[in-house]
């Protein structure tokens, strides 16, 4: 019976379009629509439920890890409609589950709006380009559309390392090679310490989680390879600064140094709810690093990376503020949600007050960067 109602949900959740599905003792499955949560009109799920349902798609070697560890991640299949990415784990006793819904299919540079700088970033022969943002930011999706123009564009080998694989990538003009942490290698640092060894042109590590992987990803770089990764940052600035505070203060000057020679970009995005209530819209703060941005950062004056991404705007580089200022006046989203996923929620709150009074001539496409960027200035 678990099984039946398992794939009733997975379907359900595909069709209505969901983002995520909860399933915890005392609630009704819960379905993420748009950002928001939205309870099905079933029963309350009971311990007995949960187990069931975990047990209905768990395999064997994550169902012991969950009973050693209290937890386990993995990822599936569900017939060729989609991919769920699942974190299982305990909670008062209970088994509790959250299913994360990958899309099969692979969207492209432009449908997710990256800036066009991107694509030429992509055919870079080494450097390190770093996607970051909070959970459920869409950094996967992001990270899958940039591999994917790589794999269609160059002849390249592409070496993944995942814990789970979430997008399956064909061989298309590229060798792509993707590396399950937990079933195919034990840790990102071990996947990490042997890929130099396997020629690989491209290399995408999901998670710099620790020093040892951060290490290696930024030694990947320096010796001639195009290296993609994630952080849980959410700006560009904050993202060279959670780098360099991982390192004991002896190794900071020598990985500053590092890092201005190596990073090539940093996209730092948001994931906004349009105003219409039908889909969501993806806010980026772009960074590329440029010679005067590189200096920045090897003379550890990284709170001065914000204004050189105001003047870099040829470039496509913005500030995420200026992004969400721009989705709002063009009204893609409510002023509520701008305020939510701003840096410096107090400045654009100035800026909106200054609109609704009609005071100052606010420009909406990022044309005002007299008058609307320079509030935002640090």
């Amino acid at each position: 019976m678990a099984t039946v109602n398992m794939d009733r949900l997975l379907q359900a959740c595909v069709t209505q379009d969901s983002s995520d599905i909860h399933l915890t003792v005392g609630r009704p499955p819960v379905f993420r629509v748009g950002g928001e949560l939205r309870s099905l009109e079933t029963k309350v799920l009971e311990p007995d439920d949960t187990t069931a349902l975990m047990k209905s798609i768990t395999p064997e070697r994550n169902q012991q890890e969950l009973q050693e560890s209290g937890t386990t991640d993995f990822g599936f299949a569900f017939g060729d409609q989609a991919r769920f990415r699942v974190s299982v784990f305990r909670q008062r006793g209970n088994i509790a589950l959250c299913l994360r819904l990958i899309p099969s299919r692979i969207m492209s540079l432009d449908e997710i709006g990256l800036p066009k700088i991107c694509a030429t970033l992509c055919r870079r022969p080494r450097g390190m380009f770093l996607v970051t943002g909070p959970t459920g930011s869409g950094k996967t999706t992001t990270l899958a559309a940039m591999i994917n123009y790589i794999n269609e564009n160059f002849d390249r080998h592409i070496i993944t390392m995942e814990e789970p694989i979430e997008y399956y990538h064909q061989h298309k003009k590229s060798i792509i090679n993707q590396r399950e942490v937990g079933i195919d290698v034990p840790s990102f640092s071990e996947a990490l310490r042997r890929v130099l060894r396997q020629d690989p042109d491209v290399i995408l590590v999901g998670e710099l989680r620790d020093l040892e992987t951060i290490e290696a990803a930024i030694r990947a770089a320096e010796t001639g390879h195009l290296v993609f990764s994630t952080l849980h940052t959410t700006s560009a600035s904050g993202t060279i600064t959670r780098i360099i505070d991982v390192f004991p203060p002896n190794q900071q000057e020598q990985i500053r140094t590092q890092l201005s020679t190596n990073l090539i970009a940093v996209l730092a995005q948001a994931l906004c709810p349009l105003a219409t209530g039908k889909g969501r819209v993806a806010a980026y703060e772009f960074m590329v690093v440029t010679p005067a941005i590189s200096n920045l950062i090897r003379e550890n004056k990284a709170y001065r990376i914000d204004s050189s991404i105001q003047t870099g705007k040829k470039l496509g580089m913005q500030l995420l503020d200026d992004h969400l200022w721009q989705l709002y006046d063009t009204n893609k989203i409510t002023a509520a949600e701008m305020l939510d996923k701003a840096r410096q929620p107090g400045a654009l709150q100035d800026k909106l007050l200054g609109k609704i009074k009609g005071k100052g001539k606010i420009k909406g496409k990022g044309e005002g960067e007299d008058e609307g960027g320079a509030v935002l200035r640090t």
